[in-house]
């Protein structure tokens, strides 16, 4: 049996566009913002209201705003490689199956499905009346099914040189699909893969029809038809993108509404994170996601709450975030500090990462003292495992020095200028307990070069997850995935690591993965060639008068639930 080796282009957040919680963005040009606030006055029909309205109805003819202040490159989901790219089209299309906020696996357009174990094969079972967006392309009729061919369709492009799309890594443990008839979809897998269901969640693996991207070609990309809540009205890159309700839709709430509930979405590209936080001061966007450094003093208290006076027109919602920040080693430089296991350990123990957290993240954030794989995740630790202890790490470092006499251990450490406080920090921290720490400040284009290729001795780095498994993450300590022929940056190799990587694998029943999961992290983080210093926090701030939004551990935004509230007369 192979292990996965990922491609390590997919993850970095710095490459992707992941690690909303703090980030920022250039400058805007206001005149933009004019053109923009007079083309969208167009389809607006509901104002916000001040701080202290009440609300009695919901306003069926709604339009939910919100800002993207990074590129929107493309609308077509075999290019949804990062959260600009996947918030929108998680409103245009589906796949088989979908997660909820507590990153359960549910039905989508599978209303059910089998696994065979012996032979390694899933069988969906589609529901018979989902639609296609209606558009003139489908005939007469507008509109069409969706049947499994579909999806063997969408998987070939998928996995087509041609298309080169960054997505196409999610097909790599299947050995092959087939349709065997309109309903009824197999997916036969290399070898045993427990989470591969929620690989199939992702917006990759969305069913797109033939008839659009024959059509269209390249330009499919802004062109979008699926099968989502809401269709594709308008697009004028930069400037702004309009979705519309779909009349087609398949899905119902609780009490047999059709959903969506919302009339439209539409989406502004500010730039500036200033820009955008003023805009929805005043109304003019209905939530933001994410806390920049500009404004985060002034939006929450130091505690993570948020701050009286903006707590009358918003309220906040928190979730953990699969994103661990750390610091690696490279176990494959030379010198006596960056391969004592004395010193890895003592730097674990050495930061108190509640301290930074309350005063570098105003709270955003949980200590990463359980291991690496992040709050929130099955498989995660309960229990610390590196506490801060300035007396034990101080202790380490004395062992080490007794080993090494007249040897100060000394480490370069490598980050871009968004995180140079943090890094700062830890030299601090770091100095008390005496180890030096020099600071390497680089562009992040040259971090990511440096980092995939071994350059760098000690390297600050982040780890999003692309599906919620702890498997995604234990993945970085696997021989096979070295770089850069996989996210092994560290180039961390331990046997019994990789046999138990390959257990995990093969286990079907859940909590025995996951206390595997447990060990395998235990075991890693005793050799300490990471430094977890926070799982991150998706955070949001939502206007009074926005319900049903919710808050995923992915940070992913869905609207089909979303409802806007109109004030009292």
């Amino acid at each position: 049996m192979q292990a996965k080796i990922r491609h390590n282009n997919q993850k970095d957040p710095q490459a992707s566009g992941y690690g909303f919680p703090i980030d920022s963005r250039g400058s805007f040009d206001t005149t933009l913002t004019a053109l923009w606030r007079l083309s969208l006055g167009l389809f607006l029909t509901l104002i916000l209201f001040s701080c202290n309205s009440e609300f009695d109805q919901r306003d069926p003819d709604t339009i939910f705003r919100y800002n993207e202040s990074g590129n929107i490159s493309s609308l077509d989901p075999a290019f949804a490689r990062n959260p600009q790219n996947i918030w929108p089209t998680n409103q245009l299309f589906n796949g088989l199956v979908q997660l909820d906020d507590s990153l359960n696996i549910k039905p989508d357009l599978a209303k059910h499905w089998t696994y065979n174990d012996s032979s390694l094969t899933y069988t969906f079972i589609l529901r018979d009346s989902v639609y296609f967006h209606q558009h003139d392309l489908f005939g007469p009729k507008r509109s069409r099914t969706v049947t499994a061919a579909d999806f063997v369709y969408s998987f070939d492009r998928l996995k087509d040189d041609n298309l080169a799309a960054p997505g196409s890594w999610v097909l790599q443990q299947v050995d092959h699909y087939w349709a065997s008839n309109d309903s009824t979809l197999s997916i036969k897998l290399k070898q045993a893969f427990p989470p591969f269901l929620g690989i199939l969640a992702m917006r990759y693996c969305s069913v797109v029809p033939h008839e659009a991207v024959a059509y269209f070609g390249k330009d499919f990309r802004k062109n979008p038809i699926g099968t989502g809540p809401f269709t594709f009205k308008l697009w004028i890159e930069n400037t702004k993108l309009v979705l519309r309700r779909n009349p087609l839709y398949f899905e119902y709430d609780e009490k047999g509404q059709h959903l969506p509930y919302l009339e439209a979405v539409a989406i502004s590209f500010l730039p500036d994170k200033q820009s955008e936080f003023l805009e929805f001061t005043q109304g003019n966007l209905d939530f933001i996601s994410g806390i920049d450094q500009s404004y985060k003093d002034a939006l929450l208290t130091p505690q993570g709450s948020l701050s009286p006076d903006y707590a009358k027109i918003a309220y906040m919602l928190k979730a953990p975030f699969l994103n661990t920040e750390y610091v690696g080693f490279n176990l494959e430089k030379q010198g006596a500090a960056i391969q004592s296991k004395l010193i890895r350990q003592a730097v674990n123990y050495g930061i108190d990462r509640k301290k930074m957290i309350t005063y570098l993240r105003n709270g955003i954030g949980f200590s990463a003292d359980k291991g690496f794989i992040p709050k929130g995740l099955k498989g995660s630790g309960s229990t610390a495992i590196y506490p801060y202890d300035m007396s034990k790490a101080k202790k380490l470092v004395d062992s080490f020095k007794g080993l090494n006499p007249g040897i100060r251990p000394e480490l370069s450490l490598s980050t871009n200028s968004q995180y140079l406080d943090l890094c700062e920090y830890m030299q601090t921290e770091l100095d008390k307990i005496g180890i030096t720490v020099h600071i390497d400040v680089l562009p992040p284009s040259t971090l990511r070069q440096l980092k995939n290729t071994g350059g760098l001795e000690l390297f600050r780095a982040s780890w999003v997850a692309d599906y919620p498994d702890a498997e995604n993450y234990l993945s970085l300590f696997i021989s096979q995935n070295f770089t850069p022929n996989g996210p092994n940056y560290t180039h961390f190799f331990k046997p019994e690591i990789d046999s138990l990587y390959q257990k995990a694998l093969t286990e079907q029943q859940d909590s025995l993965r996951w206390a595997i999961y447990r060990k395998m992290d235990e075991q890693i983080m005793d050799q300490a060639p990471v430094v977890p210093l926070y799982y991150d926090m998706a955070i949001r701030f939502v206007r009074k008068n926005v319900e049903g939004l919710g808050i995923n551990a992915q940070n992913f935004l869905f609207l089909k639930h979303t409802k806007k509230l109109i004030p009292k007369n």
